[in-house]
């Protein structure tokens, strides 16, 4: 039986690189500062959520400690820049090793946990990570907040136009979009979805379940650190209460869930629609009302998930379904509307 879940497919990474290639776009429309800071967040948390989806999409293991993998890159990164004068070009690469080293120590005990159960493990792993970060400015000379010197240079990763940034965004995002794809058309994508579908029925079939649950959340968090590198260049100042937050977690879950969990294109989608509606919101009711945003986008994405329990990615699949069913029908005959319609 096909499984509800999509999966990717050339007509999904046709959909992921029209979305890309249109936001990427508008960085050759001259515009201002806000619209370029809206484009280039929207770009990176479009690359964050796809890879969140590669171990909660793809693999069924709906993590919420992606934070510490964040976190753990925008830190090694600018510490290594501060402090060793090494360029965040390296120092990603060191965030991401880290980060892996992290994932080998957690993954056996968190992975004997399925559900609800997992994410709490996850959800805890990173709210640790963030512990310990501020404990350990007992013992090591290190301020609360880090920040980086306005420096323009490739080699430092800083420039002094955004639409560089832009760029950079969305090379990250297309980075992690192809190693996505390349990931779900192999025979690894295959077993993950088996994994993710029924992990009993995968795991008496012969697939060694961990090691590809594993795989899958090596491959999402280095590149969820590398994405916290960017962010931490970018913004040029981090400290644990901002890039260590479990609403980060969620955030990328929501995307992905809104688009379309387990698509290519869907992540995309989901932060392209979330991220400027919340900044919308905010800037319409923050001074107003404080916390109202909240209220209306926490609606928001529950009515989406309540309607479109495949994301907006399957329900215009459903429609479109729908619709050749309908072309082909017989005069005459009650049509069928798609799973879920009245």
């Amino acid at each position: 039986m096909k499984s509800r879940y999509l999966i990717a497919s050339g007509r999904d990474a046709a959909w992921a690189g029209v979305l890309a290639a249109v936001v990427i776009a508008g960085a050759l429309v001259p515009s201002n500062d806000h619209y370029l800071n809206l484009l280039i967040l929207t770009l990176i948390y479009a690359g964050l959520a796809s890879a969140w989806n590669i171990v909660g999409g793809m693999a069924g293991q709906f993590s919420l400690g992606h934070t510490a993998f964040f976190g753990i890159g925008a830190y090694t990164s600018t510490i290594l820049l501060n402090y060793a004068g090494i360029s965040p070009w390296l120092g990603m690469l060191a965030g991401a090793v880290f980060s892996i080293v992290l994932v080998v120590i957690i993954a056996f005990p968190t992975f004997r946990m399925r559900g609800v159960f997992f994410a709490m493990a996850t959800l805890a792993f990173g709210e640790t990570v963030r512990i310990l970060l501020i404990y350990s400015r007992k013992f090591v000379e290190l301020p609360y907040g880090l920040s980086v010197d306005f420096v323009p240079g490739l080699a430092r990763m800083v420039f002094s136009d955004r639409s560089s940034y832009v760029w950079l965004a969305g090379g990250y995002l297309a980075v992690v979009l192809a190693a996505a794809f390349l990931l779900s058309r192999s025979y690894t994508g295959f077993y993950l979805r088996a994994i993710r579908d029924n992990e009993e029925a995968a795991d008496a079939a012969g697939v060694p379940v961990r090691r590809y649950k594993l795989l899958a959340l090596v491959v999402s968090a280095a590149l969820t650190s590398i994405g916290g590198t960017l962010m931490a260049q970018y913004v040029m100042y981090i400290e644990p209460g901002t890039v260590f937050t479990i609403s980060f977690s969620v955030d990328l879950a929501l995307m992905a869930i809104l688009g379309g969990v387990g698509t290519l294109a869907g992540p995309v989608l989901g932060a392209a629609i979330a991220l400027p509606f919340r900044e919308f919101l905010v800037e319409a009711f923050g001074s107003s009302a404080s916390g109202t945003h909240l209220v209306v986008y926490g609606l928001m994405l529950v009515v989406i998930v309540v309607l479109l329990p495949q994301g907006l990615v399957g329900g215009l699949q459903d429609l479109r379904a729908w619709v050749h069913r309908r072309r082909r029908q017989p005069a005459g005959r009650p049509a069928i509307l798609p799973a879920g319609g009245e």
